[in-house]
């Protein structure tokens, strides 16, 4: 099962658990579609909208990736894994580094939400990604449109929270083995986990490890600089009670993610490597980064007769070194300190009322601890505080909105090089006022329409406003600008949904205007041989687009699904080279048939009241699929200056099977084998970075290709007591 063919109106009614208050227990059954069965879409509850939401009154549109899914998913990181979601693209930098990318925008206008607070690693670079183990997510919320009101600056497009799995139930102990093998890169990634819960006292432990040499396709064959390392561990140890819960969990993340260059013989063509490279080879090899992650969240909840109060407080310390000419000596080297808090209550619903208000804020310090430099060492301090309503009219209509106040203030230190000024000492301070208001009518069990008003507000971000160097990853030199004005955005949503017994449909409209939209062009100007040049600047854009879908599922067993997402991208009363908006995902539309096997439904987690099929079978929640994602021509680019280049339309074909074994009706093992890119297509991807490296002089062509044909294996063994 992908993700990337579940349409909204089936996960609608497939929230998990993680999003609920984790104090509470739920029973997960093994198969996806009892979970669409059994629960509710009154009872689903999401978090990231406007507090602890009914996702029946959510006037926002939200996508919910289930931990089925993610299980059942070959990816290399955990935005990978949800980049195929309607409306989701991912802008890569080899096989390791991936960022969001929700209805064309990405970047800071992304928040990622990772153990209930902001995930903060330098994530303004092209090949910076997110520094989270996808194996510790229990599950994925998607916020799509301005989040401003609740999450301040840069959730401006959008939000995605990754969720733990929740805790377990008094007296349980619990845990897995999974382990996973991919045939193109050698991919090899294994992960422990234990959890249990004694009179109240809960833990959870788990490591992670993960390698990959570089993978390859039939045009470049093996790419130098796509392996990557990645070790992970987290504990979390805790309080549930009546009175509500405290917990803290630390996590630690090392990614040794391989840089690829793209450069090429001047002969041959051929991608340049060390003296001895091999495709095969797992350690690593010049150039490299080298990222270290650590975060520390204690997270409070009180339950209070009129509602709950909820505290969190995080710490982050982001390491990153890019190493590029001796493998113990770095040039780059950016420390960053993230302190953040948040501070909420919301009360219970009386008279169909349901308020909330809170405050939140973080402070960061950057430095520069290497020989080279690219943004200049850094304060940062923000605060926002903001409330919100809820209100019930009736069974059927809901209508919630809220207000938010934020201020900003960043300071740049000045940094002097061979007597030059590098990076000039300036301040820049940010004020915003933003807020949202929609309704929602449930005209039937079968038909629901949404409408939405948000406006967002975002900061230019360091490297915009300062940047002055060399991105070795994305393969340019970067220019800032340090009069950028802040973003701000005015997006409508328009969310028609149709469910019944054979047919699931899903439309959601937005079009979104942002003032001041904040992008690089290229200029003609080389500062550092080797790299194009470019620099921020800013204007008017507006975005229109859609994503629409059908599930079509005449019997129980087969399901047919077929998703098309489309953002069209451009910058108001501008030059035809300069209209359309640069790194806009292509038009996608992805279709899969899926065929369930054997499915005993009766059988779940906890083994209890197994039929007799159940018993005697040893395979159970047996399907295959196959599935073809098509990308569209993407014409509409930001020619002026060669920034971009047009990207023809591609289409891959996938195959996927899974099951749960067992034995005496009792699961011992989920098996799940995908085969993406089934035929070996080579194309690259509009958002990879790797499109605009070196020609090979033999081909004509430019660029690096994306990962060919790939073949995931996936074992998943639990562990109860």
């Amino acid at each position: 099962m992908k993700a990337r063919y579940i349409i909204l109106p089936l996960l609608c009614v497939c929230m998990t658990v993680a999003a609920q208050d984790n104090s509470k227990h739920h029973h997960i059954e093994d198969s996806t579609d009892v979970f669409f069965r059994h629960l509710n879409l009154n009872e689903v509850t999401v978090t990231g909208v406007t507090g602890d939401t009914k996702l029946k009154h959510a006037t926002a549109p939200v996508s919910i990736v289930t931990p089925q899914i993610l299980k059942a998913t070959a990816s290399t990181n955990i935005i990978d894994a949800i980049a195929h979601q309607p409306g989701v693209s991912q802008l890569t930098t080899g096989g390791s580094i991936s960022k969001p990318i929700i209805r064309g925008l990405g970047y800071n206008r992304v928040v990622v939400m990772s153990e209930g607070v902001r995930q903060e690693g330098q994530q303004w670079g092209d090949e910076h990604g997110v520094e989270v183990d996808g194996s510790s997510v229990g599950s994925v919320e998607i916020l799509k449109g301005p989040a401003s009101l609740m999450y301040g600056s840069d959730a401006m497009a959008g939000v995605v929270i990754l969720h733990a799995l929740p805790t377990l139930a008094e007296g349980e102990l619990k845990g897995n083995i999974s382990t996973e093998y991919q045939t193109n890169n050698g991919l090899f990634n294994y992960s422990l986990q234990m959890a249990g819960n004694q009179k109240g006292f809960v833990w959870d432990a788990r490591y992670s490890d993960k390698m990959a040499h570089a993978y390859k396709n039939k045009y470049d064959g093996y790419v130098p600089g796509s392996q990557f390392r990645e070790r992970a561990g987290r504990l979390m140890l805790g309080l549930n009670k009546g009175w509500g819960h405290s917990r803290l969990t630390w996590t630690a993340y090392h990614l040794t993610p391989g840089i690829v260059e793209g450069e090429r013989d001047a002969e041959t063509g051929e991608l340049e490597h060390e003296e001895g490279w091999t495709g095969h080879q797992y350690s690593k090899a010049l150039p490299f980064q080298q990222v270290k992650h650590y975060k520390v969240v204690w997270d409070n909840s009180l339950n209070l007769s009129s509602g709950y109060l909820k505290a969190i407080i995080g710490y982050q310390q982001n390491r990153r070194q890019e190493f590029e000419e001796e493998m113990d000596e770095y040039e780059l080297y950016f420390k960053l300190h993230t302190l953040t808090y948040d501070l909420r209550y919301v009360t219970n619903e009386f008279n169909g009322w349901k308020l909330s208000t809170g405050i939140g804020g973080m402070y960061q310090k950057s430095g520069n601890e290497g020989e080279e430099y690219l943004i200049p060492d850094y304060r940062l301090f923000d605060f926002g505080f903001y409330a919100t309503a809820t209100k019930s009219l009736s069974d059927n209509w809901t209508l919630n909105g809220g207000l938010r106040y934020d201020h900003r203030r960043l300071h740049g230190y000045e940094l002097m090089e061979d007597g030059d000024v590098r990076f000039a000492n300036f301040s820049r301070h940010f004020n915003g006022v933003t807020g949202s208001i929609g309704a929602v009518c449930n005209i039937n069990e079968h038909f629901n329409v949404r409408l939405n008003l948000a406006r967002g507000f975002r900061t230019p971000n360091m490297s915009e406003l300062a940047s002055n160097g060399v991105h070795e990853g994305s393969l340019r030199y970067e220019i800032g600008n340090q009069d950028l004005k802040a973003e701000y955005s005015m997006q409508a949503d328009l969310g028609l949904e149709f469910t019944s017994q054979y047919v699931s449909a899903q439309l959601a409209l937005f079009a979104n205007r942002i003032d001041n939209y904040i992008f690089t062009h290229r200029l003609a100007e080389e500062i550092e041989e080797g790299y194009l040049t470019y620099a921020y600047t800013q204007g008017d854009a507006r975005l229109l687009g859609f994503e629409a879908g059908v599930d079509l599922h005449p019997v129980h067993s087969v399901h047919f699904s077929n998703t098309f997402s489309y953002v069209d991208a451009q910058q108001m009363h501008a030059d035809p080279g300069t209209k359309y908006l640069p790194f806009t995902p292509a038009p996608k539309w992805a279709s899969e048939l899926k065929w369930e096997l054997f499915h005993h439904s009766h059988t779940t987690v906890n083994h209890h009241h197994t039929t007799d099929a159940a018993h005697r079978s040893v395979l159970n929640n047996l399907y295959i699929a196959a599935g073809l994602d098509c990308y569209l021509k993407q014409s509409h680019i930001y020619s002026a200056d060669d920034t971009e280049t047009v990207t023809p339309g591609y289409a891959l074909l996938n195959l996927s099977a899974g099951t749960d074994i067992q034995v005496k009706g009792k699961k011992i093992a989920e098996l799940y084998i995908t085969a993406d890119n089934l035929l070996n297509k080579a194309y690259q991807n509009h958002l990879s970075r790797l499109k605009y490296a070196d020609e090979n002089v033999v081909t004509g062509r430019r660029g690096v290709y994306n990962m060919g044909r790939n073949i995931t294996f996936k074992l998943v063994v639990p562990i109860s007591m």
